[in-house]
């Protein structure tokens, strides 16, 4: 949903200066589909205003900056970082949370306790790279009602598939 208001969202609102001097009430309704409108808009316009007052309009490039953003936590800053710098990162989102602890490579579910979990065994380089990959199976595979462990190929990994019979080939045990 997001991708699709968006694209008419960056042609009334080209930059971070068009955002600033939006009406609350307008964006609002620009972006209500979207869900939690109220808060998103005044972020969006807050985080905007702060962007011009305190970093000349560009987006800072790291985590202690971004995440003096209006509306920015660790889950944003790090998608920034990662996607638009290309610096290590790992996004703990949803999807993340839920598939790393099914799998055992975190007990945790605070997301910045994750985070600190997979950054001790995720190499820098592929932490970025993980989380969308995280992302894309969560979706496909290993989907948050109804996993699909006959099919998954990480059976032989997964605390979750193991637990519940799972054979290492996707099947279940006999």
């Amino acid at each position: 949903r997001v991708n699709i208001v968006t694209k008419m969202l960056y042609k009334k609102y080209p930059d971070c200066y068009a955002f600033a001097k939006a009406d609350l009430s307008e964006l609002e309704q620009d972006i209500k589909s979207t869900g939690f409108y109220h808060n998103k808009a005044k972020n969006i316009i807050g985080c905007s205003q702060m962007l011009i007052s305190e970093f000349g309009g560009k987006v800072p490039d790291n985590m202690e900056d971004l995440l003096k953003l209006p509306g920015v936590g660790r889950k944003t800053a790090n998608l920034v970082l990662g996607d638009i710098f290309g610096k290590p990162a790992i996004v703990v989102d949803t999807h993340a949370k839920r598939i790393t602890t099914l799998i055992g490579l975190t007990k945790n579910t605070d997301p910045t306790k994750i985070e600190m979990d997979l950054r001790k065994i995720i190499p820098p380089a592929y932490g970025n790279q993980i989380c969308h990959q995280l992302v894309e199976h969560g979706r496909a595979i290993c989907i948050a009602r109804r996993p699909r462990c006959a099919v998954c190929g990480l059976t032989e990994i997964c605390d979750y598939a193991k637990k519940n019979g799972f054979a290492p080939s996707g099947g279940r045990k006999s």
